[in-house]
C-alpha cells in the first residue's frame, strides 16, 4: 500500500507539471496568432481579400469593378433616405420660391426731417402669379401697400424694381402690383383651396422681418379651412366685416404678409395675411384662400377695384352706442334691440332716391333680419347684385316703414 501511495504522488506531480507547460504553450500560441491577424489585416485589405475571408462578398471582381467600400455604401444609403423624406417639400418650395418677392412701402416723411430719413419704409411679401408681355403681376396684401407714395419689389436675384399699384381692395385685404417682367422666369400656379383637407401639409414662404430673411420657408398643416375672423376696417374698434380665411400653424411673422401659402404640390392655395399676435397664442396664422383671391385679383387687374353693390349710406350698429340712445335719440320701440342706424346719406345715391334719412334704423332687407353692420355688408357683398332692387325695412320716429331702392356701385368703402 505504501508503494501505491508513493507512485500515485509522483504521477500527480508529473501530470500537473505537464498541464502547466501545455497551458503556457497554448497561451503563447494564442498571442502569436492574434499578432499575426492584426499585422496581416492591412495587407488583406490592400489585396481586396478581406471581404472574401469575412464572407462579405461572393464575387470579389464586382466589388473591385465598382470601387465601393463599406463607407461609400453607408454614405449612399444615407443620401437615399434623406431624398425620399424631403423630396416632396423641397420640390414644392423649388416650384414657387423664386416667385415670392419682397414688397416695400415707401412713404414720404415731413420736409423738416433729416435727409437720410426722408422716406419711411414698411416691408411685406408678394407673389408673382402672371407674366403677360413685358409686365409681371404680383399679388400682395392691401395693408402692405396702404398709404404708400411709392412701392418697390425685391426679386429673387436681389434686384429691386419699382412697382405700380394696379388696384387694391380693403375688404379682402388684397392688392395687385405690376412690374417689369425682365429676368422673371418663375410664376406661381394657383391651386384650389376648396379641395383642402384639415391636417394636410401647408408651406409658407415670405420675407419675415425684411430682406435679411428673404424667402424664408416654414412648414405646418392646414388647421381649419373655413374660419370667419372679425376685422375692423374703419379703426373705431368695432368689427366691420368678417374675413373668410384659412387657418394654419405654419409660422407667419411680420413681413410674411402677402406671401405664399402653398400645398405639397407647390400650388398657391392662399395669400398669407395675418396672425393672432398675443403672448399666450402660438401657431395660429391666417391666409386668404385662393378661391376668394382669384376673382378679386381679376377685378383689380381689369377695373382697378372690386365693384360691389352699395346703398350710399354710412351706418353704425345699435350695439356700438349706449342703449339709452335707442329710445331717447332714435325713438325706437322698447322691443327693438338690434339693427343699424344711418349716420349719413350720400347725394345722388340709391339711398337718397329711396328717401332714407339720418337716424333711420334698418332692421331687415328683403325680409332678412339685419342685426348689425356685418349682417348688412354680408347681404350686400355676397347675396345682392349691382342693379338689383331690394326692400328695406326701417324705423323712423318709432314707426316701422319700408322702401325700395336699386343698388349701384357708386360708394367706395
Amino acid at each position: 500500500m505504501g508503494y501505491y501511495n508513493d507512485h500515485m504522488q509522483d504521477e500527480n506531480k508529473r501530470w500537473k507539471t505537464n498541464r502547466r507547460k501545455t497551458g503556457l504553450a497554448g497561451f503563447i500560441g494564442a498571442i502569436i496568432g492574434a499578432l499575426l491577424v492584426v499585422f496581416s489585416v492591412p495587407f488583406l485589405y490592400e489585396a481586396g481579400l478581406y471581404s472574401n475571408f469575412a464572407g462579405g462578398q461572393e464575387n470579389p471582381s464586382t466589388a473591385d469593378d465598382d470601387n465601393s467600400s463599406d463607407e461609400d455604401l453607408f454614405t449612399e444609403n444615407q443620401q437615399n433616405v434623406n431624398l425620399s423624406v424631403n423630396s416632396d417639400v423641397t420640390d414644392a418650395v423649388n416650384n414657387v420660391s423664386e416667385a415670392v418677392v419682397g414688397v416695400f412701402n415707401l412713404q414720404q416723411s415731413e420736409f423738416w426731417q433729416e435727409e437720410e430719413t426722408g422716406q419711411s419704409q414698411g416691408t411685406g411679401s408678394g407673389v408673382i402669379y402672371k407674366v403677360e408681355g413685358d409686365s409681371a403681376f404680383v399679388v400682395t396684401n392691401h395693408h402692405v401697400i396702404e398709404g404708400a407714395s411709392q412701392v418697390e419689389v425685391s426679386l429673387s436675384d436681389e434686384r429691386r424694381v419699382e412697382a405700380e399699384v394696379v388696384g387694391s381692395d380693403v375688404l379682402t385685404d388684397l392688392a395687385v402690383l405690376q412690374i417689369d417682367a425682365e429676368g422673371i422666369d418663375t410664376v406661381a400656379e394657383f391651386g384650389n383651396s376648396d379641395n383642402l383637407n384639415v391636417g394636410e401639409p401647408a408651406i409658407a414662404i415670405g420675407n419675415p422681418l425684411g430682406t435679411n430673411l428673404s424667402r424664408t420657408v416654414t412648414q405646418g398643416i392646414i388647421s381649419a379651412t373655413e374660419r370667419s375672423i372679425p376685422v375692423d376696417l374703419t379703426g373705431n374698434g368695432q368689427p366691420d366685416w368678417n374675413a373668410e380665411v384659412l387657418q394654419t400653424d405654419a409660422a407667419i411673422n411680420p413681413g410674411n404678409s402677402g406671401g405664399a401659402l402653398i400645398n405639397i404640390s407647390g400650388q398657391l392655395i392662399g395669400i398669407n395675411s395675418m396672425k393672432i399676435a398675443q403672448s399666450t397664442v402660438e401657431g395660429i396664422g391666417f391666409a386668404i384662400p385662393s378661391t376668394v383671391a382669384i376673382p378679386v385679383i381679376e377685378d383689380l387687374e381689369t377695373k382697378g377695384e372690386v365693384e360691389r353693390p352699395q346703398m350710399g349710406i354710412g351706418i353704425r350698429s345699435l350695439s356700438e352706442i349706449p342703449s339709452y340712445h335707442w329710445q331717447e335719440t332714435l325713438k325706437l320701440p322698447t322691443d327693438i334691440d338690434s339693427g343699424v342706424f344711418v349716420t349719413n346719406v350720400a347725394p345722388g345715391t340709391p339711398a337718397q332716391e329711396a328717401e332714407l334719412k339720418e337716424y333711420d334704423v334698418i332692421t331687415a332687407i328683403n325680409g332678412e333680419e339685419i342685426t348689425d353692420g356685418h349682417d348688412l355688408r354680408k347681404f350686400l357683398y355676397t347675396e345682392a347684385e349691382i342693379g338689383e332692387t331690394i326692400e328695406v325695412t326701417f324705423y323712423r320716429e318709432g314707426e316701422q316703414q319700408t322702401t325700395e331702392l336699386t343698388l349701384n356701385a357708386q360708394q367706395d368703402f
